[in-house]
């Protein structure tokens, strides 16, 4: 286990947004919590600092808790379903990971959009279709399809600035559509002519 973070440190990250995870410190104190892999600093101006889901694991322990190292799962990624994709081992902390990344994804529109909405997709996610998408239906609840289980599926399209979403039964497809809508994207059920199989064209809103 690593060691609890500093008294100063606790403090900052204690008071981070609850929502989006911004920090307010001195540069010594962000500085350090980057480096402790607790916080990052985003790429654009202002370049602000938020908590990373290890730093939000911090906070969410109690006071004189040592901080326990991340398992080594790299960076995070949204899951697209598929047979070949595994449940989490721990549903509570990825509960957490998606919801960080969701309100992080939220702050990232708000701060790329030319007029600051985090109701409509930015350019991250037109350039990142499929994984963004995948997010978004995570993030309200949706189970992906893994090995064990029926759930969701998002895949590439040849079509630009779309992705095709499939799901275990109409019910579902239509849950999807309504997430999707409800995260900036527009999307219309269609048949596969070949499998005559159900499914989403979703695109990304721009206004």
């Amino acid at each position: 286990m690593s060691r609890e973070p500093t008294a100063a440190q606790r403090r900052v990250i204690d008071a981070a947004d609850p929502v989006t995870g911004r920090l307010r410190g001195t540069e010594a104190q962000l500085t350090a919590l980057v480096r402790r892999g607790l916080a990052f600093r985003h790429p654009r101006p202002p370049h602000d600092h938020f908590l990373t889901p290890a730093g939000r694991r911090v906070r969410e322990a109690p006071p004189g808790t040592p901080e326990q190292p991340a398992p080594p799962t790299g960076v995070f990624a949204a899951r697209v379903g598929g047979a070949d994709e595994e449940a989490s081992p721990s549903a509570a902390a990825r509960l957490r990971e998606v919801h960080s990344a969701w309100q992080g994804l939220l702050e990232l529109r708000r701060m790329t959009n030319p007029d600051g909405a985090a109701d409509r997709p930015c350019a991250w996610e037109r350039g990142h279709l499929v994984r963004a998408a995948a997010l978004a239906l995570e993030a309200a609840g949706h189970r992906p399809k893994t090995a064990d289980a029926d759930g969701y599926r998002v895949r590439a399209t040849p079509q630009p600035e779309a992705v095709a979403v499939y799901a275990p039964d109409a019910a579902a497809l239509s849950a999807c559509a309504a997430t999707l809508e409800r995260a900036g994207w527009q999307a219309g059920e269609y048949t596969e002519p070949r499998t005559r199989a159900r499914y989403l064209l979703a695109s990304p809103r721009r206004t």
